[in-house]
């Protein structure tokens, strides 16, 4: 794992080190980017400012080349190794092939269910893995790098630009006034910190939810905790088609909420969820309450066969409520409200406290600010199914008003009826 400073050349290196083990060892070789629609212009088609060169053209010469696959990013090497680019948010289409080695570039923005579903087969392999990135807050690239600094089986180095000397200090200090200029003093100067000297407590730039999830770790609320036996576990669901399909367990336990697990998939059908909610049922004794769905849920099919989702879920014996529709800007509101009350067991740290932490706002190069839309990748779905959870968890507050006596010729205003609706029964 190597944690190094922005521009001090993690993936020139790690393109070299690919292209040198290839021809050790005849093999698949993948370099992983957190998207592939990335993969083309920060490796495939980027330019060498130093020598204007293509940067694979440099790491692969063609000399050494059988094939270029341009549209697949793919290239296959006279001695039979391949080698091709990669991303985190599509993992799972690379089913059936086989990796001597991977490289994950910018590896704290990047699907870490990746490594989870590579790892078997690099292991089976013998083969190896490289993550390289600068800091995105404390996410599962800073567990990785906790675990890495600690086992013998890593190699393990964080650089800052002071430990490299790759940048001079006027350059860092033109570096740090472009930050400010762009971002303001404070985050600008968080973001340098975060670039330049690897800094894991920096804030996410954009990010939703910073402020509350610093708070969830720095307050310990991520440990180990058992629901309350024999009360219902509720679970919210962002539900997919194409894209993956999320979904929360919790609990209230008082005032507060227990965050007890997260399951994200891509392209998983309603049977394998179906199936993986019979095994916590089992194996964890969890009795099931209320299925919380998007208030879309019941117009759209979740398979061509003419159900609706919600048609789908009863036919499974699950209890679907719709969430009460609301704006983005109201449900996320509802989440920073919620995450204060909330306590997580480890087990959603990967992909689901993950997702929390780095989902953010996309930056506008042109304006200069950020936009108000959030950039759509693989945390986009567990914050979506986190947002219908605040929205649905609270229960309703009933208040049982008398009217007063009705007096003979004499008209009064009705009272106000007070039942505030957090989910539609169907």
């Amino acid at each position: 794992m190597a944690v190094w400073h922005r521009r001090a050349g993690k993936d020139e290196i790690c393109l070299h080190h690919a292209a040198k083990a290839a021809f050790e060892r005849p093999g698949n070789y993948w370099h992983c980017l957190p998207e592939y629609a990335q993969a083309r212009k920060a490796i495939f088609t980027a330019v060498n400012p130093h020598s204007g060169k293509r940067r694979i053209d440099e790491a692969f010469p063609h000399a050494i080349r059988e094939t270029t696959n341009d549209q697949e990013m793919f290239i296959r090497l006279i001695n039979g190794s391949t080698w091709q680019l990669i991303g985190s948010d599509r993992y799972d289409a690379t089913v059936g092939a086989g990796a001597a080695g991977i490289v994950f570039s910018e590896w704290a923005l990047a699907n870490p269910s990746a490594w989870g579903y590579y790892r078997p087969m690099v292991e089976e392999n013998n083969g190896w893995a490289c993550f390289i990135t600068t800091p995105r807050g404390r996410n599962h690239a800073h567990a990785l790098y906790q675990h890495a600094t600690k086992s013998a089986d890593w190699f393990c180095e964080r650089l800052t630009a002071t430990d490299t000397g790759a940048l001079t200090s006027t350059q860092l200090e033109e570096a740090l006034s472009e930050y400010m200029a762009l971002y303001g003093e404070d985050v600008g100067r968080a973001a340098y910190q975060q670039e330049y000297f690897c800094d894991w407590n920096a804030a996410i730039l954009g990010a939703f939810y910073a402020l509350e999830m610093a708070r969830v770790r720095n307050e310990g609320r991520i440990l180990e905790i058992e629901p309350i036996p024999n009360a219902p576990i509720d679970r919210a669901w962002d539900l997919g088609m194409r894209d993956d399909t999320s979904v929360w367990w919790f609990q209230r336990v008082g005032s507060q909420l227990y965050i007890l697990d997260h399951l994200a998939a891509s392209g998983g059908g309603l049977d394998w969820f179906i199936g993986e909610i019979e095994v916590r049922r089992r194996d964890r004794g969890w009795k099931d309450g209320i299925d919380y769905v998007p208030h879309d849920a019941k117009v759209q099919e979740w398979t061509g066969g003419g159900r609706t989702r919600i048609e789908t879920m009863q036919a499974a014996g699950l209890n679907p409520v719709l969430v009460p529709a609301a704006s983005l800007e109201d449900g996320r509101n509802a989440v920073r409200r919620t995450l204060p009350l909330c306590v997580f067991h480890p087990r959603c740290e990967e992909g689901g406290i993950n997702a929390l932490e780095q989902y953010r706002r996309e930056w506008d190069d042109t304006k200069k600010a950020f936009r108000a839309s959030h950039v759509h990748d693989w945390t986009s779905h567990p914050a979506d199914a986190f947002r219908y959870l605040s929205l649905a968890w609270r229960p309703p507050r009933h208040r049982i008003i008398t009217p007063p006596p009705q007096i003979p010729g004499v008209w009064r205003i009705p009272p106000v009826r007070d039942y505030p609706q957090r989910g539609i029964q169907l």
